[in-house]
């Protein structure tokens, strides 16, 4: 009786763990439009690079420059525009 018991729970843990996957997959489906190929039209355009703040203040936590103008622009607090001129991480990215 309680290893019927364990195994109805790990089964309802399971099966909840694969719905939350598959939600999440599917959500990521209609974020990128469902569509793995070339439309009738022609090929899609490249989708573009999405950012969000997450706390990086630095140019040191960047990868690009399209990054961190991203950051400059959008984002509270960064540190990443010396001289004020609009321009971030000139020695590193945006040069």
């Amino acid at each position: 009786m309680i290893r019927l018991a364990i195994l109805l729970i790990l089964v309802a843990v399971c099966w909840q763990g694969y719905t939350k996957y598959q939600s999440a997959h599917a959500q990521g489906d209609v974020q990128t439009g469902g569509s793995t190929g070339a439309s009738i039209d022609g090929p899609e355009p490249a989708a573009s690079p999405t950012f969000k703040c997450d706390g990086r203040t630095h140019c040191s936590q960047m990868t690009s420059c399209a990054e961190a103008t991203f950051f400059l622009k959008s984002c509270p607090g960064v540190k990443m525009d010396g001289n004020n001129d609009g321009v971030p991480c000139e020695q590193q990215w945006c040069n």
